[in-house]
């Protein structure tokens, strides 16, 4: 059923091409702050496919499948445009923040395995709030990693290196989310094992 939610999760899922082409070239600030802007547009969408079709009573089954979907699709393509990219990377440890992408992506496919394992089951794995935490720190880890590119100039001086703000918050953000991922990854595939033989 292509009711007004679903127009957006799907609007979502056929923006990521425009996304990844915007954030091809680090080196182009301006493509960077249009991918940004794009980036913004994704999430507000993100939030009002969900609210609109509770708001209306009009959830579908298709709007459960392709909701998460397009979550991780755009997800997994701004962390690989960006690791592909050299934007991962930072201060001290330098590409090895590429090991908090990886974290991430290896638990959306863990556990999109899992709920469809679970599935076949009748088994539902409801959401949990550290998971809503897990996934708004991804957002504004890769919000930030982009909006860095985008505005080079924003440094400030920390522990006796030039920084560039939104780029640090973003890496840092991203290691937090890492870490959840891997606590309710766990908590996932605590459920899951109960119910393998």
């Amino acid at each position: 059923m292509l009711n007004l939610p679903n127009i957006l999760t799907l609007s979502r899922i056929v923006t990521v091409p425009v996304l990844a082409a915007l954030l091809w070239w680090p080196d182009w600030p301006a493509g960077y702050l249009a991918g940004f802007a794009v980036y913004c547009l994704m999430g507000v969408t993100d939030y009002f496919d969900g609210y609109l079709a509770r708001a209306h009573s009009t959830v579908s089954k298709l709007g459960i499948f392709l909701d998460p979907i397009a979550d991780k699709i755009m997800v997994a393509a701004v962390i690989l445009v960006l690791t592909a990219q050299g934007v991962l990377t930072g201060p001290y440890v330098g590409r090895l923040h590429v090991i908090a992408g990886l974290i991430i992506l290896v638990r959306e496919i863990a556990v999109s395995g899992l709920r469809e394992f679970l599935g076949s089951l009748q088994v539902s794995v409801p959401v949990s709030k550290l998971a809503k935490w897990k996934t708004g720190l991804q957002m504004v880890a890769l919000g930030a990693l982009i909006l860095g590119r985008a505005t080079p100039g924003w440094t400030a001086m920390a522990f006796g290196l030039e920084i560039n703000v939104p780029h640090t918050v973003g890496l840092t953000t991203l290691w937090a989310a890492a870490a959840l991922t891997l606590i309710t990854g766990w908590d996932y595939l605590r459920v899951g094992l109960k119910h393998m033989d």
